[in-house]
């Protein structure tokens, strides 16, 4: 059903120049002609002038903690700075409403991931999930996963294009293992029964991104990572060794009186009650940081994506490694209104389309890494004004999808992007025939906390894996590395967790000394009223609706 209109009579207008200018341009594509790429000198110059990142202001140092003087955006800053939910001088926390092996926190992909390998490593397993099983930042992911499956193609050069993506800042110990676990990653999905896009001959379907130097970008049409939870959920839901606990954030670890990890406190988001889960280890897998709209971005994020994890391990001592990257993706929806931040996955870009400013011309390379798209999208729209305006003032440039029919012959669009495809059509825009408005939008959480290859934490007993996490992708991650990331790390942390329950470890008497620490270091640094975290859910009244006195006249109208 159609809900919008479509473009407005003038944004129409000026569609009219991205197709005068398209034949020209089609006909420099079949020709494997393109703007050319940014020079490394002049990549630099565009992002020191126009990244979000690079911006002094929005940001601050940290105060107290074990990351303390390091300068992170501000929004981050104030959660680490957080105190606790509880009063934790008088939560009970002998008496466990759940007692496991290991305790997955997150129930996305990497901690479904975990779970299944913490399982057929003989734990028992609890994932607790904030909302419901599945509900995280992989069901948001579209283009695809990498890995070197393609010939010609190998971890070598999956190593080479990534640690330069990172602009060589990457952890080589994490990125070697994403590298060399990525085909297995595959295979393993596979076998769990993913539906990967196929050639006619049966091998996958592979194809390019930013950064890239091979084919190696492998698709589930454009709902790979929807398609990946698919297949970890209808299996971890299959076995009676792992519990699902729904609607349940954590708010708290729990360590042992040696400082071991032994559980958490969850809050039931329906009952409004909070409980105890003993385990033997935890795996902290709750994803990033989008939902905090960073520097006042949108988001491509789902709703319970606020930071959680990072408070927490924060609090028991854990340090944070590029929590000061935050990675914007050049192609979110600028318009329609209803669909402002998500996005339009690089996938787009790989078949062909082109960026273009408001005359309809191209002013970048289409597939430069991420960081570097985005800065020259906020150049081109805000320093030279040559964005193109919504209704509400907001402003984006062109992404001509319709060039991609003309390319690679009709259908395309609608066979390649079907989700996207759909998602613009209820609001009256046939992306096969007119363009895209998009603008950069808050994508992904580049830092996290700090782990070895084998996904261990500084607080023994306490692993991470996924965005929660930081290193393996450097100051800018790209395409396709995310799903890498949950898959490679959340199988090894699974598999990590389990041979430490089963080394014989044994928990002492559990605690919550770790806050009142933390929370007496808030006090000696002066930071008076500090925020309640973690933050759990985003908060989008309006001042309005949050300043409405609702009288006995209004009370008389309702129902």
């Amino acid at each position: 059903m159609t809900t919008a209109t479509g473009y407005t009579p003038e944004m129409k207008e000026l569609i009219k120049r991205v197709e005068a200018t398209r034949p020209a341009r089609l006909e420099r594509a079949k020709r494997n002609e393109h703007f050319p790429p940014l020079s490394l000198e002049d990549r630099e110059k565009v992002l020191s002038q126009f990244h979000p990142d690079y911006k002094k202001e929005g940001r601050r140092a940290v105060r107290v903690g074990p990351n303390k003087g390091d300068v992170f955006p501000e929004e981050l800053a104030e959660l680490l700075e957080s105190r606790s939910r509880l009063d934790a001088k008088t939560v009970d926390v002998s008496k466990p409403a759940h007692e496991t092996d290991v305790l997955i926190i997150g129930g996305g992909g990497a901690g479904t991931a975990a779970a299944l390998m913490a399982q057929e490593s003989g734990a028992k397993v609890i994932i607790a999930n904030k909302l419901r099983h599945g509900d995280s930042n992989t069901i948001m992911a579209e283009g695809g996963i990498q890995a070197a499956v393609q010939e010609g193609d190998s971890p070598y050069y999956h190593y080479l294009d990534t640690i330069g993506g990172g602009h060589f800042t990457n952890d080589p110990d994490l990125l070697e293992a994403l590298v060399h676990d990525a085909p297995l990653s595959i295979h393993w999905l596979e076998e769990l029964g993913m539906m990967f896009n196929k050639l006619p001959d049966g091998r996958l379907d592979s194809y390019h991104f930013g950064g890239s130097s091979r084919k190696r970008m492998n698709p589930a049409g454009d709902m790979t990572g929807s398609e990946i939870m698919r297949v970890l959920r209808d299996e971890a839901r299959n076995r009676a060794e792992i519990d699902v606990i729904e609607q349940s954030p954590a708010v708290e670890l729990l360590l042992d009186e040696e400082g071991k990890a032994a559980g958490a406190i969850l809050y039931n988001l329906e009952t409004e009650e909070y409980f105890v889960v003993k385990a033997k280890a935890v795996i902290l897998a709750t994803g990033g940081c989008g939902r905090l709209h960073v520097q006042g971005f949108a988001t491509t994020n789902h709703y319970g994506a606020t930071a959680d994890g990072i408070v927490m391990a924060y609090r028991a001592g854990v340090k944070t490694t590029f929590l000061h990257s935050i990675q914007y993706h050049p192609t979110g929806v600028a318009y329609p209104e209803q669909n402002v931040g998500l996005l339009i996955t690089e996938k787009v870009r790989g078949k062909g389309a082109h960026v273009l400013n408001i005359d309809g011309q191209e002013f970048c390379f289409p597939l430069e890494p991420r960081d570097v798209e985005s800065a020259c999208v906020i150049r081109e729209c805000i320093e030279r004004g040559k964005g193109i305006s919504t209704p509400t003032g907001r402003v984006g440039a062109w992404l001509d999808s319709p060039i991609i029919d003309l390319i690679h012959g009709p259908g395309t669009v609608g066979k390649e992007f079907p989700a996207k495809f759909l998602q613009f059509k209820r609001h009256g825009i046939d992306i096969s025939k007119e363009p895209m408005l998009i603008y950069p939008t808050l994508h992904y959480q580049n830092g996290g906390l700090a782990i070895n290859a084998h996904t261990e934490t500084s607080v023994k007993g306490l692993y991470a894996a996924g965005e929660v996490t930081g290193g393996v992708h450097g100051d800018n991650r790209l395409m396709g590395n995310s799903l890498q990331d949950i898959i490679t790390f959340g199988r090894r942390a699974g598999t990590r967790a389990a041979q430490y329950v089963k080394s014989g470890v044994q928990l002492k008497r559990t605690t919550l000394q770790h806050v009142l620490n933390f929370e007496k270091g808030l006090a000696e640094a002066g930071i008076k009223s500090p925020v309640v975290g973690p933050m759990l859910l985003p908060d989008y009244t309006t001042p309005e609706v949050k300043s409405r006195q609702w009288t006995a006249q209004y009370q008389g109208t309702l129902r």
